[in-house]
């Protein structure tokens, strides 16, 4: 989703808790990571894998200059012969610390599993977000978690996590963000997404 679609995203759900609420997590997300050594880690559930959210992150980490906000995308399941960046498995959270932000999506519950994984991490100083369906569970353990209940009626988790990237490469609310050559420098830069071929690389 590109800048202007999320724009119109954001007029459309105008008077709604959900640009705002993305808003404030976003923050808390930039907030968390450390741009001197500290690292994004970023896990779906089993049955459910946010590497459309780690593509738009990626995104945002290059056209904001805020390259700590790429993430390692952690996976449950990696196949023989995928690339690097689709290669790092569950046993990359138990080397999560301090400086380390763990942020799980996780539209159902997360299964004990994962759950035990992200408490050991938490444990061991780590900062630990939560994009979820409302799991209780996941969300006592997180320092800070944006929910969206299944059946929410203006949107649901995919969409709330397309505002939340576009909201993490932000420098704060609009009314302080930048000058106006950071604006035209922007649409100079949603210019060329606009007319760059599609991404490959995830």
């Amino acid at each position: 989703m590109d800048a202007v679609r999320v724009a119109l995203l954001r007029e459309v759900l105008a008077g709604t808790q959900w640009p705002g609420d993305a808003r404030r997590f976003a923050g808390s997300l930039r907030r968390s990571v450390v741009p001197a050594g500290g690292k994004l880690l970023l896990v779906g559930t089993e049955g459910y894998e946010p590497w459309h959210l780690a593509a738009h992150l990626v995104d945002e980490a290059a056209w904001s200059g805020r390259p700590e906000l790429a993430p390692t995308l952690v996976r449950h399941r990696v196949r023989s012969g995928e690339p690097p960046h689709l290669s790092v498995g569950l046993g990359r959270l138990a080397a999560a610390g301090r400086g380390h932000t763990v942020l799980v999506v996780a539209p159902r519950e997360p299964g004990a599993g994962l759950l035990e994984r992200v408490h050991d991490a938490r444990r061991a100083g780590a900062t630990v977000l939560s994009l979820d369906g409302g799991d209780r569970d996941l969300g006592a353990l997180a320092h800070d978690a944006l929910s969206v209940p299944d059946g929410a009626a203006e949107l649901d988790l995919d969409t709330v996590q397309h505002l939340v990237s576009a909201a993490a490469g932000e420098n704060g609310p609009p009314a302080q963000r930048g000058s106006r050559r950071r604006l035209l420098d922007r649409l100079a830069g949603l210019a060329d997404r606009l007319t760059a071929p599609p991404p490959s690389r995830w």
